[in-house]
């Protein structure tokens, strides 16, 4: 450890030991999650009780533990004394049970749903929530500070040990051995290519130019992904400190986190973490009193799916339209204006703190033999327990939909998943004891993606699953190469005709053509991979889709003349 990180950590842990030991400490759970459930009101209330009542305590506003199924969620920690936590909190139960809590010193045991530090009747023996069963099959890794630390405060940051792994890097370890730490640890991209991540950051370290790039994606245009979103507004320091290490191993002048306009919580906490790092001298002139300078910024795109593409991500921050570029020449040689670039996603950029303090041999030895490490999983749609979940590689689909996401919403069965964005796959029950691991994924049609994962109960009509993703696919297609933009303009259209029962069987062999075209002639992978929610929904639906066909006969339908044998379905919107 330098001398000067342990001044800044020494600083952080006095005011750490504060926090903990020095007065309660109230955390309510924030985020965007949080604030849809109405925490930014408990907050206010918090406050005012608080005020009210003339207690001496710290009020913090945290991010998410990535429990959604519980938010609201309170959270008090007192001196010497348990760290309770009560969920689904309303309003009106504030005043309530802070007084019970703090004053009469009664738990509101009732509301709480986990105590940390003390056995009691809410659950036993607990160490870290990991007597819930939503927390006791994670393996937390980049979500370790979820819900536990004030996003907006680097001092929490650093006390809990970030910016170790930076010092580590730029005053122990020479770039080339940052970029094997990476390589051996067998860290692939977590934005869904699965490039392996230190052969990537190999391509682009030997070049001398003056000027290099290093850009995280946060751009998450995904449905049903909230994981990027999560890290930036709940921990947003791990992905600063990855980049920054990124840019040394990478020996870059500068770094870029890359965000979509809108998404306000994840810029506003990125924002302060830049500013702050640049404040506590992580980010600027000689690092921690090393000869490594490294920049950083935040850029903000519009609303483009598309801008997530990392040629199109570059064509943003240059202030151009968001349009995939040619390759060759790739990044690494000629990316962000004209200089040698790399674009990683912010989970795989997260892992990177805790896999150079850590090593490399530690982070192999989680996950699988072909994928190592954790996967970060957003359950949503009918499951009982939605929430955001990291579990380690080769866990079973099955596995987290049971244990984590609690199975179907009232016990109906789950029928469908809709896996890793709308360019990949939708799979069936059959498909659910595949391991959580890029290779087995791919095999099964689908792909852990963006992380998200969207389950449908024995309700949800495939058809018009479909026809929705294909929809969402068309109108974020930027238009720039005609086998995307026509392609999915016609695979849209033919969707149509089998919502209303009007497509005939021959209509399956024709959208199949414009799926292989789009794949072998677009220039990126919103074509390329577009036709993939169909294709695995032939796999493993095709039943439900075959019943749809209009089969009177084979002018039966929109051009023939025949009478339809079945009532037209509502069009979905």
């Amino acid at each position: 450890m330098s001398k000067v990180y342990e001044l800044i950590k020494s600083s952080a842990l006095d005011k750490w030991e504060i926090l903990n030991q020095g007065k309660p400490w109230i955390r309510v759970g924030g985020g965007v999650s949080g604030e849809a459930a109405g925490s930014d009101e408990i907050f206010t209330t918090v406050e005012r009780s608080v005020q009210e009542n003339g207690l001496d305590v710290n009020v913090s506003s945290v991010g998410s533990l990535g429990l959604m199924y519980l938010e609201p969620i309170i959270d008090i920690k007192t001196p010497n004394g348990p760290r309770i936590f009560y969920g689904n909190v309303e309003r009106e139960e504030v005043v309530d049970i802070i007084v019970k809590h703090l004053i009469d010193n009664q738990p509101l045991i009732s509301k709480a749903f986990a105590c940390e530090g003390s056995p009691d009747e809410v659950v036993e023996n607990i160490d870290e929530l990991s007597a819930l069963p939503a927390m006791r099959f994670q393996k937390k890794i980049v979500t370790s500070n979820f819900g536990n630390i004030d996003p907006n405060d680097i001092e929490q940051y650093i006390a809990t040990g970030g910016y170790k792994a930076l010092d580590i890097a730029v005053n122990e370890r020479t770039p080339s051995e940052i970029v094997d730490q990476v390589k051996n640890s067998g860290l692939r991209g977590r934005g869904g290519a699965a490039f392996p991540t230190g052969l990537k950051w190999s391509f682009l370290a030997p070049s001398d130019s003056d000027k290099k790039y290093v850009l995280c994606n946060a751009e998450e245009g995904d449905p049903g992904a909230f994981n990027d979103k999560g890290i930036l507004e709940s921990d947003p320091h791990i992905l600063i400190e990855g980049l920054i290490i990124n840019g040394y191993a990478t020996r870059s002048t500068k770094g870029y986190v890359f965000i979509r306009q809108g998404h306000n919580h994840p810029i506003s906490a990125t924002n302060t973490a830049i500013k702050q790092a640049y404040e506590k001298g992580f980010l600027g002139t000689n690092i921690l009193g090393s000869d490594f300078s490294f920049d950083m910024e935040l850029a903000l795109t519009g609303d483009s799916y598309v801008a997530g593409e990392e040629t199109a991500l570059m064509e943003a921050i240059e202030g151009k339209r968001s349009t995939p570029r040619f390759k060759p020449p790739f990044p690494a040689a000629v990316g962000l204006w004209q200089k040698p670039t790399n674009i990683n996603n912010v989970k795989t950029i997260s892992y990177v703190p805790a896999i150079v303090e850590k090593g490399a041999d530690w982070f192999k030895s989680i996950g699988t033999e072909s994928t190592s490490g954790t996967a970060l999983v957003c359950l949503s749609g009918h499951v009982t327990r939605p929430g955001l979940y990291e579990v380690e590689m080769g866990k079973t689909i099955r596995h987290v939909l049971d244990e984590l996401g609690g199975g179907g919403v009232d016990g109906n069965e789950i029928k469908v998943l809709q896996a890793g964005g709308p360019l990949n796959g939708i799979l069936g029950e059959a498909a659910f004891d595949t391991k959580i691991d890029f290779d087995e994924m791919s095999k099964a049609g689908a792909s852990i993606g963006s992380g998200g994962i969207i389950v449908g109960n024995k309700n949800t009509d495939i058809v018009d699953l479909l026809r929705n993703l294909i929809a969402f696919n068309q109108f974020e297609s930027c238009g720039k190469c005609f086998p995307c933009r026509l392609g999915n303009t016609h695979m849209l259209e033919i969707l149509d005709r089998l919502c209303q029962q009007k497509a005939m069987p021959k209509d399956l062999e024709l959208i199949e053509k414009i799926g292989t075209s789009m794949k072998i002639g677009s220039l990126c992978g919103h074509g390329q991979l577009g036709y993939n929610p169909i294709s695995s929904a032939l796999r493993y639906f095709k039943g439900e889709i075959d019943a749809c066909l209009n089969k009177e006969n084979e002018m039966t339908g929109p051009f023939g003349n025949g009478t339809m044998i079945r009532p037209t379905r509502t069009r979905p919107q």
